[in-house]
């Protein structure tokens, strides 16, 4: 793993950029290259290659708008002595905040550790706060649980046509925003599945309801997923001394009725299922502390048999 500050991309790709920028800005509206080097802090052989074009620097920046804005601002003001070195400053300071909240910074930082690629980081914008570290371990938690199941034999068998999704919740989890999960569900192409994307909360309705409803009941329940309903994995569910719990297909509040069967049935079991409806294909849920839990109980209950 590559270790790389959002600091060493500011020095190294962002103030190379606005330099060349605001040289060239400065020296369009008349200015020496010795003003201009006196203003920048840089020798004047250094503007001398920033005006001819020879100063380097990453395209994103001189194409994003809010750069092109704030230098243009900043050239105006230092031409025009109606700003000076401390106002240009925190004009820069105030755009390097911006462009690493999910800005050119922060691509930049993505694509030099591709470790926090779909992790959601802002760590630049909030720092270490504990509910960033609570998002960053679920969202790595779910995207770990669909690399085990795309790794699962037999797994494209299991996922039902309205496809399978795997999510996980916040701790105190209040609605779908705080659940974790694949955008666009996930799909069985031929013998495989297909991941679409990285977890993002909020992505899907069908298995937050679900999460949800587990967590209100029981908060050390945190992740689901939904496959297709076979009785030969409900009957592998018992094997192993599990008591699958079957629900009403057919209901107006998913969220309510999945509580109320967990609350009558004294706890939230690790397998519950309905047997479909009129539209509504049958489904079954696994439940587990996590999402990586979830999957793994899958992976058992598949091991032993084959979805007909």
């Amino acid at each position: 793993m590559s270790l790389v500050l959002p600091s060493e991309l500011v020095v190294d790709r962002f103030l190379p950029t606005v330099r060349a920028m605001l040289a060239t800005r400065l020296a369009d509206r008349g200015m020496t290259q010795q003003e201009i080097a006196a203003d920048l802090g840089v020798t004047q052989a250094a503007v001398s290659k920033y005006v001819s074009g020879e100063g380097g620097g990453d395209d994103r920046f001189r194409d994003d708008p809010e750069t092109v804005a704030t230098v243009d601002r900043i050239a105006d003001g230092l031409s025009s002595s109606e700003m000076d070195g401390y106002d240009a400053l925190a004009e820069l300071l105030a755009l390097v905040r911006s462009l690493e909240d999910r800005g050119p910074i922060c691509a930049l930082h993505e694509e030099e550790m591709p470790s926090l690629q779909g992790l959601g980081c802002d760590l630049c914008v909030r720092g270490l706060d504990p509910d960033v570290r609570a998002e960053r371990d679920v969202l790595a938690n779910v995207r770990t649980a669909a690399r085990t199941l795309a790794g699962i034999p037999g797994m494209a068998s299991a996922v039902p046509s309205v496809g399978t999704n795997v999510g996980m919740a916040l701790p105190e989890a209040r609605d779908e925003t705080d659940v974790a999960a694949i955008p666009g569900r996930i799909y069985a192409m031929g013998r495989r599945i297909e991941i679409p994307a990285n977890p993002e909360f909020g992505a899907s309705k069908h298995v937050s309801t679900a999460v949800l409803a587990a967590s209100t009941v029981d908060p050390e329940i945190r992740g689901a997923i939904n496959i297709a309903t076979d009785d030969g994995i409900l009957e592998a569910a018992r094997s192993r001394g599990m008591d699958p719990l079957e629900f009403d297909a057919d209901y107006d509040d998913r969220g309510e009725h999945l509580r109320n069967r967990f609350e009558e049935r004294g706890g939230v079991p690790r397998v519950a299922y309905h047997r479909g409806a009129f539209g509504i294909e049958p489904v079954t849920y696994v439940f587990a502390r996590t999402a990586v839990d979830a999957a793994e109980l899958v992976d058992e209950l598949l091991e032993t048999v084959s979805p007909s």
